[in-house]
């Protein structure tokens, strides 16, 4: 009897310390994070016991940074840009990933084969495709509509004021575009100096009219506002916006430049086992699929397209909405994650120049 008893207690005990376990995942608010929550979160709970904790950031990758170089790592999951996650992962601040321990592809496709080239890095695993794209509010413009990228720095014929992010990375490659430069030449005109030059110089002509943004909410609220007239941001939270809310925005595709979101777990991160478990069950095929349902943002699994159906209104298809729709995809811009290792220091620095400028 009191082998019983023990055994008993025991697993109690067991069940009382997975009931108490948790995981600290730091994302980016906002509509996106509600469907994290609703496709990862939730279900991952209430399959494991293991309580979910999230934290909003600008930017994940600035407080990943500096729980680094402080040495008090506090979250346990973060969701980062890819160049941020090649970064990190060679300076030795991730943990490698195994892409043999995350879960098949329902046919048994072995992850490794299911993910989108690109998807799967050493140290991080992609949960969604994005893009930056312009919008613009549709009262604001009584006749002719902008529809191209050219059309955001012409203020003659489209006046009003813009919206930017205050970062290098989401602002040169449009500059170049609206210039005449083919998508598939940004990088290799950008990464000359005439060509930094050039992209500078496109910008130059709207800078007076801009509203410089830093937070993906920001430019869906300068619209809304009236603040700006047209606007940079994320396709996803323009989706929301317009679809959950009822805004009068469109959507401009004509050069969106496209990135991925990645899932990292830092060395020494409080949680390690079920930071794990998080990112395997977050990054299987139906909870991929399962996000988009929530927001209008691309799986990174091949194996989750046939599964993405409407949107949660049950009316709204969300194939026209995705950035990877094919249609979406001829002018677009797609990141290169290496150049901005080598580059995003040099540029932020001049970009950060440039701005304090008058």
């Amino acid at each position: 009897m009191k082998k019983i008893l023990f055994l008993t207690s025991a697993i109690c005990g067991l069940a009382v310390a997975a009931q108490a376990q948790e995981v600290n995942v730091v994302s980016w608010g906002g509509s996106y994070e509600k469907s994290q929550v609703e496709a990862y979160n939730k279900p991952f709970t209430e399959k494991t016991g293991i309580k979910v904790n999230m934290t909003a950031a600008d930017n994940p990758a600035t407080p990943l940074k500096a729980q680094v170089e402080a040495k008090n790592i506090t979250g346990d999951v973060f969701d980062i840009e890819t160049s941020d996650a090649i970064r990190l992962c060679d300076e030795g601040a991730l943990v490698e990933i195994d892409p043999a321990s995350l879960p098949a592809a329902p046919d048994g496709t072995a992850a490794s084969d299911d993910f989108i080239p690109g998807a799967l890095q050493d140290c991080a695993v992609a949960n969604i495709f994005w893009g930056t794209v312009i919008a613009f509010d549709t009262t604001k413009f009584s006749g002719e509509k902008p529809a191209k990228a050219a059309d955001f720095f012409d203020t003659a014929k489209f006046p009003g004021k813009r919206g930017l992010p205050k970062n290098p990375k989401r602002t040169l490659y449009l500059a170049l575009i609206a210039d005449g430069v083919p998508a598939a030449d940004v990088y290799d005109v950008l990464s000359t100096p005439e060509g930094v030059d050039r992209a500078f110089a496109k910008l130059e002509t709207i800078k007076a009219d801009t509203v410089w943004w830093e937070a993906g909410a920001q430019p869906v609220q300068l619209l809304a506002d009236g603040e700006v007239v047209m606007a940079t941001g994320y396709n996803g939270r323009f989706f929301d916006a317009m679809v959950a809310e009822g805004k009068p925005f469109e959507i401009i595709w004509d050069g969106q430049y496209m990135d991925m979101d990645m899932f990292a777990i830092p060395k020494d991160s409080p949680n390690p086992e079920a930071a794990l478990e998080y990112l395997k069950f977050a990054t299987d095929t139906q909870r991929l699929a399962d996000q988009a349902k929530w927001i209008a943002y691309g799986p990174s699994r091949k194996s989750s397209a046939a599964l993405v159906g409407m949107y949660q209104d049950g009316k709204t298809e969300m194939g026209p909405h995705m950035p990877t729709n094919p249609e979406h995809m001829t002018t677009a811009v797609m990141d290169d994650p290496e150049f901005w290792v080598d580059h995003q220091a040099e540029l932020s620095e001049r970009f950060n120049s440039w701005l304090a400028a008058s």
